[in-house]
C-alpha cells in the first residue's frame, strides 16, 4: 500500500492531499488541467528529476484520453525546453500504431517500449467455437457442470441485454439459477457485492478490465458491443450494435486464467479480417461540439481545426464542420469566415464546464433571466452524472414530483442539501442521510451529484459577476423550465392521444414519432392521469433497430405558453413596397 503522506487524488468535486508527490486524477480532470492550468509544468518548475505523466488504460480511446495525449504532444512540440523536466507514460493492454507515431513525430523526443512481465503466472485458457449455441441454453450447460465455486461471466452488447437475460435465465430455470447484470450505471460498491456472492453475470464493457472475479473459471462472448455514434446527416447520436474489434475480444479472454484454468467460449464465427483490430477513436465519431468550445474557451484560445494536428487520430473534416455550424446554431459562435464567439458564447465561457453546451445555456439563463440560477445548479449536478433514466424507478414515490423528471431529481438533491447546509461538515454522512430518508437505492448517484456540486459551488463563490445569482433559489417549475428551454429548444414533444387517440408524442419540427422512457414519472398509467400534452427531454434516444421511433428521457412537463416561437416568411413586395425599398 502506497503510504498516505505521498499519495494524493482527486476527482470532479472532491479531493485528498492534492499537494503530494503522487497524485491520481480522472482522465477529465487532467485534461481540464492541461487546458487552463498555466503552471501545471513550466520551464520555472522546479524537479529533481522529471514530472511523470502515467496515463492508463489508453485502449479505451475516450475523447479526454485522446484530447490528453493531444495535448501533451502539443506541449512538447511547442515547448522543447519541457522535455528535460518531463515524462509522459502511457499504458494499455493493447495499443494502436497511431499513439506511439505521435510522439516518435515529436523532434528530439525519445520513445522507448516496455512490456510488463506478468507479477503471476497465468493458468492455461481452453478456447471453444460456440457459434451455433444459445447463450442462455449455454450458460445453463456450463452451470451444470462447473465446481461448486466457479463463475461463469458472459459478455453482451448493450445493458439492456445484461439486464433482460438475467430476468429470463431466472424464468427459464424458475429461480434456480440466479444470473447479476454488471453495467455502467451500478456503484462500485454494488458491482463488488454481486461479484462476491453470485456465480452467474451477465455484463457490458465494464468488466473487462476494471472488475475483479475471485473464481473465474468460464467467458461466454457474443462479441458484440453496443458504440453511440453520430449520425452527421441526422445529426443525433445512435446506438449502434458493432461486432467488438479484437482488441476488445482479448480483452474479454484475458478475464481467465489468473485464478484457476480457464474456458473461453466464442458465440461468434468470424470470417478472416472480418474484424477491426482496435476500436475506432470516440472522437472520430462522436458529437464534437462540446469539444470544439472547449478549446475556444481555454488558456489555449484555438480551434479543433488547427488542434487536430496533436490528435493520434483525426477526425474528420464533416465533424469539425459540424461542430462549428452547432456553436452557430446556438448563438454562440459568430460565421465561419471571422471564427469568433458571439457575446452569449463569451459569457457561457465564463461559467463553470457544465458537460454540455445546452446545459450551460440554460444555467446561463436561469442566472440572468429568470431567477433560478440554484435551482439549474442543483439540477445539472444530478443530471451530469446520469446516463440512463434507471434511477427515477428507485426513488420513493413522495419524492416524485407530477411536474416530471427534472422536479423530482431536484427535490431528491434539496433533501440531502438541506441535511447538508444544516449540521457541521464533519457531521454530514451522505449514507446515513439517504438511508433515514428512504433513498438508499439511489446514495451512490447522489454521492457523485454532491461531488458534482460541491465542484461547481466553489466555481461560483470565485464569480464576482455571478456568486450571487447562483444563490438565488426559486423551486418555480415555470421559470425553470424556461430556463431548459433556452439550452434543450429542439428537444420538446407534442402529444395526440387526445386529440388523435395515437400511442404516441411528436417531436417538434419533424414527423418523428417519439415515447417517453418506462422511467418516467410522466409515463401514462402511473396513476391513471392523463398523459402531459407538451414537455421537455433532456434526451432524445434512438433506436436503430427501429429507426422511426425515439425515446424521450428525462422528462418535464411544459405549458404551451412557456414557448416561444419565431417564425420567418417571405412575401413578394408590391410596386409601392419595391420603391420603398430602394
Amino acid at each position: 500500500m502506497v503510504n498516505d503522506d505521498i499519495s494524493g487524488w482527486a476527482v470532479s468535486g472532491a479531493e485528498h492531499n492534492v499537494q503530494a508527490k503522487l497524485r491520481c486524477l480522472t482522465d477529465g480532470l487532467l485534461k481540464e488541467r492541461l487546458l487552463n492550468d498555466d503552471n501545471l509544468i513550466t520551464e520555472k518548475t522546479n524537479v529533481k528529476k522529471s514530472v511523470v505523466f502515467f496515463i492508463d488504460e489508453v485502449h479505451e480511446r475516450s475523447i479526454n484520453i485522446d484530447l490528453c495525449l493531444a495535448l501533451f504532444a502539443r506541449l512538447l512540440k511547442l515547448k522543447p525546453e519541457l522535455k528535460k523536466k518531463m515524462k509522459v507514460i502511457i499504458s494499455s493492454a493493447t495499443l494502436d500504431s497511431s499513439i506511439p507515431t505521435l510522439y516518435r513525430n515529436i523532434t528530439g523526443y525519445f520513445i522507448d517500449k516496455f512490456n510488463l512481465a506478468s507479477l503471476s503466472k497465468l493458468d492455461n485458457v481452453t478456447d471453444n467455437d460456440a457459434s451455433k449455441e444459445h447463450l442462455l441454453d449455454l450458460v445453463q450447460k456450463l452451470y451444470s457442470i462447473r465446481n461448486r465455486h466457479d463463475q461463469i461471466l458472459c459478455f453482451v452488447g448493450s445493458a439492456l441485454e445484461a439486464v433482460e437475460n438475467c430476468r429470463s435465465l431466472n424464468k427459464i430455470t424458475k429461480g434456480a439459477i440466479v444470473a447479476y447484470p454488471l453495467i455502467q450505471s451500478q456503484s462500485a460498491i454494488d458491482q463488488q457485492k454481486f461479484i462476491e456472492q453470485g456465480t452467474v453475470f451477465f455484463s457490458t464493457t465494464v468488466a473487462e478490465t476494471s472488475l475483479t472475479f475471485p473464481c473465474l473459471k468460464y467467458v461466454i462472448d457474443t462479441g458484440l458491443i453496443n458504440m453511440p455514434v453520430y449520425n452527421l446527416q441526422l445529426e443525433r447520436t445512435e446506438l449502434r450494435e458493432i461486432k467488438a474489434p479484437e482488441s476488445t475480444l482479448k480483452q474479454r479472454r484475458g478475464r481467465l486464467g489468473r485464478t484457476q484454468p480457464g474456458e473461453y467460449y466464442a458465440l461468434y464465427n468470424d470470417v478472416p479480417n472480418e474484424r477491426k483490430k482496435y476500436p475506432v477513436p470516440q472522437i472520430c465519431q462522436s458529437e464534437l461540439v462540446n469539444v470544439e468550445c472547449a478549446l475556444r474557451r481555454s488558456r489555449l484560445k484555438t480551434s479543433l481545426k488547427d488542434f487536430q494536428q496533436y490528435l493520434p487520430d483525426k477526425p474528420e473534416k464533416e465533424y469539425v464542420d459540424d461542430a462549428l455550424t452547432q456553436l452557430q446554431q446556438l448563438g454562440l459562435m459568430n460565421s465561419f469566415s471571422t471564427a469568433s464567439l458571439t457575446n452569449l458564447g463569451a459569457s457561457i465561457a465564463k461559467l463553470p464546464d457544465f458537460g454540455s453546451l445546452p446545459m450551460s445555456k440554460a444555467v446561463y439563463a436561469a442566472l440572468k433571466q429568470y431567477r433560478c440560477g440554484h435551482d439549474l445548479i442543483v439540477l445539472s449536478s444530478i443530471l451530469s452524472v446520469l446516463n440512463t433514466s434507471t434511477i427515477l424507478k428507485s426513488i420513493p414515490a413522495k419524492y416524485k414530483r407530477s411536474e416530471g423528471d427534472f422536479m423530482t431529481l431536484l427535490q431528491v438533491m434539496n433533501v440531502i442539501l438541506t441535511v447538508r447546509n444544516a449540521v457541521p461538515s464533519q457531521q454530514f454522512n451522505v449514507d446515513h442521510v439517504c438511508n433515514n430518508k428512504g433513498l438508499s437505492a439511489v446514495a451512490h448517484v447522489i454521492k457523485r451529484a454532491l461531488q458534482r456540486y460541491k465542484n461547481l459551488d466553489k466555481a461560483f463563490s470565485l464569480s464576482d459577476e455571478f456568486r450571487e445569482l447562483a444563490r438565488v433559489q426559486s423551486d418555480n417549475w415555470e421559470n425553470i423550465a424556461k430556463a431548459l428551454l433556452n439550452g434543450f429548444s429542439d428537444k420538446y414533444g407534442i402529444n395526440q392521444r387526445r386529440s388523435q387517440n395515437q400511442q404516441q408524442d411528436t417531436l417538434n419540427e419533424t414527423a418523428e414519432i417519439a415515447v417517453i422512457d418506462r422511467s418516467s414519472t410522466l409515463r401514462t398509467g402511473n396513476k391513471g392521469a392523463l398523459p402531459a400534452s407538451l414537455v421537455i427531454a433532456r434526451d432524445v434516444r434512438y433506436l436503430t433497430t427501429v429507426r422511426s421511433v425515439s425515446i424521450l428521457s428525462f422528462v418535464g412537463q411544459l405549458e404551451s405558453s412557456w414557448l416561444e416561437y419565431i417564425f420567418e416568411r417571405e412575401l413578394q413586395l408590391n410596386e409601392a413596397e419595391e420603391k420603398i425599398k430602394r
